[in-house]
């Protein structure tokens, strides 16, 4: 077959990266990988690894050069013939809509995230199929559009478990961090990605003060950079280290690529998000290294952590159930990588997709 991915551009980001690794498995199985967006980091991996990249402007929400893209869109969709064609974001739907009017190109469309419910966000639902990454974004369309439950298909999101192994794991660069931030022998809890207010650190902070009543050695590390315009809340954070008397606990380590050694290095994860996460797929990483995670009662992560058997769920904010969630996932033994291997794996994502094009085929 023939497949064209459209997403706005390719730069570093979720919808981005698992698009790239869809790709990479659509050429794997044979097939005829190809990608429209607006260009982007992203590019280079893509053609590196069989796929075909048309930069097009896929990303602008301009108005007054909306119906010249139409036309100059249709003209390249007939230019390939593709067997399907599948949106990942609602610019691109839009366009799509009107281009394939005529062409009546099989097309599917992924939901990624609790879009803000209007007439914009609707055209996701217009399509042959609408993939869903978790089934909290199923209920979401099925509670806020007129849509029959039988159009939507949960797909999570897949880990790739070339990256995230515990027999791949680079072992002396864990060795290394470990020294570089004295955490040797220490009760080690992460909270990994970009420092933001929605990942509520005020909560895990307030969590690691309490675990230090039982737990001395205990050490919060916060894996993750702020960008410029967060710089005055990660201040905000450092004066509440200072004002519990956490300096030696609490660890803002910045980013690293090394994210599966991170995970091995914890104890214990952290998903502390105010907001629900689409899919999550840190939860899902960090699960296969073998590493528990206590995360928010909410969102896609329900689909993930089997509570009492690979994690646990804390109510947003309340950071004493937060700290005793901890002390529970600590003992946890689970074979993760089976799990992710068996449930929320790379191949899994892509042969449950390549079944839906096959379907509409």
């Amino acid at each position: 077959m023939r497949i064209i991915q459209i997403l706005p551009e390719l730069n570093l980001g979720g919808v981005e990266r698992g698009s790239v690794e869809l790709a990479k498995e659509l050429v794997k199985n044979g097939h005829e990988s190809i990608v429209i967006s607006n260009g982007g980091k992203l590019v280079l991996n893509l053609e590196n690894e069989g796929s075909k990249h048309y930069k097009f402007d896929v990303c602008s929400k301009n108005i007054l050069t909306f119906f010249w893209r139409i036309r100059k869109l249709k003209k390249l969709l007939k230019q390939i013939n593709p067997d399907v064609i599948h949106i990942r974001s609602r610019v691109p739907a839009w366009l799509v809509y009107f281009a394939n009017k005529e062409l009546k190109i099989p097309t599917v469309a992924t939901v990624h995230g609790f879009n803000s419910v209007n007439f914009y966000s609707k055209i996701m639902t217009k399509f042959d199929c609408t993939i869903c990454v978790s089934n909290a974004i199923k209920e979401y369309l099925i509670k806020n559009y007129s849509i029959n439950e039988k159009d939507l298909k949960v797909i999570a999101r897949g880990v790739n478990l070339d990256e995230f192994s515990p027999d791949k794991l680079d072992f002396e660069f864990i060795k290394t961090y470990k020294n570089s931030f004295d955490i040797n022998d220490k009760f080690i809890i992460g909270l990994v990605g970009r420092i933001t207010q929605l990942k509520d650190i005020e909560s895990f902070i307030k969590a690691i003060a309490l675990l230090k009543t039982d737990f001395n050695e205990v050490v919060g590390l916060i894996v993750g950079d702020a960008r410029q315009d967060k710089m005055e809340y990660l201040n905000s954070l450092k004066e509440l280290v200072k004002s519990l008397n956490l300096e030696k606990n609490i660890i803002f380590a910045g980013s690293t690529s090394k994210i599966a050694e991170i995970y091995q290095i914890c104890d214990v994860l952290v998903s502390s998000s105010k907001k629900p996460e689409s899919f999550g797929r840190s939860v899902a990483e960090a699960l296969s290294i073998g590493t528990p995670v206590v995360a928010s009662n909410h969102g896609g992560v329900k689909d993930i952590i089997k509570d009492g058997v690979n994690g646990y769920f804390f109510e947003v904010g309340n950071e004493k159930e937060l700290s005793e969630r901890i002390k529970l996932a600590k003992e946890l033994k689970f074979d993760g990588f089976g799990y992710i291997k068996e449930n929320f794996s790379l191949e899994n994502m892509a042969n449950n997709t390549m079944k839906i094009y096959e379907s509409l085929v």
